[in-house]
């Protein structure tokens, strides 16, 4: 019989709808059994695309004995942390404080008011690796809440405070220097991998906010050296493009093969602003590669895009992505299959468990698209990685964002239509009756109130939106955007942002998460669109709640740039004297300067239309398109030749 976690929409949830484990969802009818019954819950939280989480479902949570354990001693709940960031938040910094590290399944056993008191992430059927068996956690968890209920009652509660993430930082005293921006540059220089580009030992993440923030501080050598070696490596989907979460080696080759659409939306935009830089074109090939994948491979008919690919198929890891001599042999012709043996460094021993990922071994062949072409029609026959389907509100508006300025900077038609599109889907589907955000919808159903991290990411989104198209409606999307985020996240008494609105209830802490967790915090998105929004309307408000983040965070996040990268990028914005470029009347040439070019400190307006203050009063001179180029909403003369406008800009 399936239990309550078929009625979900989460794919990730309805994976679990069989199990014999008698799941809940998180909410109040799990909490209230737990309060009735004296029971501790156990919140299991997870994804789809999660290989191990997949592990632990076949190994334990499909054992009719081990869930007969479960259902005996505990009050279990499922959680998909995509759906639901803030409850993985409060349980992940508890399993990090009880054990030193995380990750995903993770397991939280928590008393019936949610106070925390045990966790852990992956259990394997039998001790093994200095690691306790599923079966004796859940047994010696069981037998401690019969014996020692008052302490763990009492430890739970000490827990508690250390759970709100950052909702008690006070505004530094000291005004932010951006001269600090400079020591991050160095910390990231002294952490740099030479060899191989990017930061850290493995496993290694693109950190791709990181990226941006060096590309913005005109700092290029770490950044384009760091993007060449992960396009080079198997990290990369040499033959269907698209990004694999990460790579766990640090040389890029071996990645963990799910992909996500954050990923490979953060990576693209990275990739477009490497080609704006430097023209090259591996980094334009890269970008579009990915974007055609994205659209091709997770675009659903209403025009969102699907959350992830899944890392297995078939039950084995990657098995959808690597090849053997042989594989390649019966694919290609001869001549063909010798080229791509050749190319991608193909073996009989392979690099990963006998078979190869492929890599770009060696310059690309002239019949590099023909042999393209052949492998990606071999793959497509074989049985495909899953599909998590959900649509998520943040996640989609990072992919608008992408998919906007690539379609102005590269004339792709195609791009803006599908940016256009996804928009028109979030606010045809992912409104509520008041007009406030939902964060995911799937299977014709919307639900769950929107996260900062949901406003923040669509507000800068619809700004790019804006600027790619000059359509008003998303400029008038963004204020209001804007303004809800000064309702539902603004902390007007410590400053920043929390990370839930008063409507997201049954949470033991209102947390403010502040770091990139590796994709941009939704603080740091929320500061950086309100600055810009704020170079746009000249609104006073928009730039004080943003510098409120900045208050409480620039004396940390110079001195750990990994974790505050795109909090570094709203920094260097603010820091920089930003050029406001408004066109008046038909300006498509101009408009064009500023859509190829990569100008980090630019904020652009045109196409007419009343909304947008910083258009108030701008005219053509003598029936002549113009820019005007303004700092502060004080314009030196308009300019109307592209190559003025250009000079202008440097």
């Amino acid at each position: 019989m399936p239990n309550r976690l078929a009625l979900e929409t989460s794919p990730y949830l309805l994976q679990h709808a069989d199990n014999p484990v008698d799941w809940y969802p998180w909410g109040d009818e799990a909490f209230a059994r737990a309060r009735d019954e004296d029971k501790p819950l156990l919140i299991s939280i997870g994804y789809a695309a999660c290989h191990w989480c997949h592990v632990m479902e076949h190994e334990s949570f499909e054992d009719a004995s081990v869930a007969a354990l479960m259902n005996e001693h505990f009050v279990c709940v499922k959680v998909d942390r995509e759906e639901r960031p803030d409850v993985d938040a409060i349980y992940m910094d508890a399993v990090q404080a009880m054990t030193g590290q995380g990750g995903w399944p993770l397991n939280a056993f928590v008393t019936p008011e949610g106070n925390p008191f045990w966790a852990g992430t992956y259990f394997p059927p039998q001790s093994r690796q200095q690691l306790p068996s599923w079966r004796d956690v859940l047994t010696s968890l069981a037998q401690a809440w019969v014996d020692q209920r008052d302490e763990i009652v009492t430890a739970s509660r000490d827990i508690v405070p250390r759970l709100a993430g950052a909702a008690t930082l006070e505004a530094a005293p000291d005004e932010f220097d951006p001269a600090v921006l400079d020591e991050a540059v160095a910390i990231l220089g002294q952490v740099f991998d030479r060899e191989f580009g990017g930061w850290g030992a493995a496993p290694k993440f693109p950190m791709t906010s990181v990226i941006e923030f060096l590309l913005a501080r005109g700092e290029r050598p770490m950044a384009l050296q760091t993007l060449r070696r992960m396009a080079s490596g198997g990290l990369y989907d040499q033959i269907g493009g698209g990004f694999a979460r990460y790579s766990v080696d640090t040389g890029w080759v071996v990645p963990h093969f799910e992909k996500m659409l954050y990923d490979n939306a953060l990576l693209a935009r990275a990739y477009l602003h490497a080609w704006k830089i430097s023209d090259d074109p591996l980094f334009r090939r890269v970008a579009e590669e990915t974007l055609d994948w994205a659209v091709r491979e997770l675009r659903q008919d209403e025009g969102g895009f699907a959350s992830s690919l899944d890392a297995d198929s078939e039950g084995v890891e990657g098995k959808f992505y690597v090849w053997t001599p042989g594989d390649v042999r019966a694919a290609l012709s001869p001549d063909l299959a010798l080229a791509a043996i050749a190319h991608y460094g193909i073996t009989e021993e392979g690099n990963f468990e006998g078979r190869t990922i492929l890599t770009r071994a060696t310059g690309d062949p002239a019949a590099l698209g023909e042999i393209k072409a052949g492998l990606l029609a071999a793959r497509s026959k074989r049985v495909r990685p899953a599909l998590d389907d959900k649509r998520l509100t943040s996640w989609n508006a990072l992919m608008i964002g992408v998919l906007a300025e690539a379609g102005a900077a590269f004339g792709r038609a195609d791009y803006l239509a599908a940016a256009e599109a996804c928009a028109s889907f979030i606010e045809a589907e992912l409104r509520a009756a008041d007009g406030s955000l939902l964060r995911v919808f799937n299977r014709g159903v919307a639900k769950q109130p929107g996260f900062l991290d949901d406003y923040a990411y669509l507000l800068e989104a619809y700004l790019t939106l804006y600027e790619s198209t000059f359509d008003e409606q998303w400029f008038v999307r963004a204020i209001e955007l804007a303004e809800a985020i000064l309702i539902r996240f603004h902390d007007p008494e410590r400053g920043g942002f929390f990370s839930t609105s008063a409507e997201h209830t049954g949470l033991i802490a209102r947390r403010k998460d502040l770091e990139d967790a590796p994709i941009p915090a939704g603080a740091s998105a929320a500061c950086f669109g309100l600055l810009r929004l704020a170079r746009l309307t000249g609104e006073a408000s928009y730039e004080n709640a943003a510098l409120s983040l900045i208050a409480l965070l620039h004396p940390i996040a110079p001195k750990h740039p990994l974790a505050f990268g795109h909090l570094l990028r709203a920094m260097d914005f603010y820091a920089a004297p930003v050029r406001e470029v408004a066109l008046a009347g038909d300006a498509a040439d101009l408009a064009a300067v500023v859509r190829r070019g990569f100008y980090p400190h630019v904020v652009l307006a045109g196409g007419g239309g009343s909304a947008v203050p910083l258009l108030t009063g701008r005219e053509p001179v003598d029936g002549s398109p113009a820019a005007y180029v303004c700092q502060r909403f004080t314009c030196g003369l308009p300019v109307t030749r592209v190559e003025e406008l250009a000079d202008l800009l440097q």
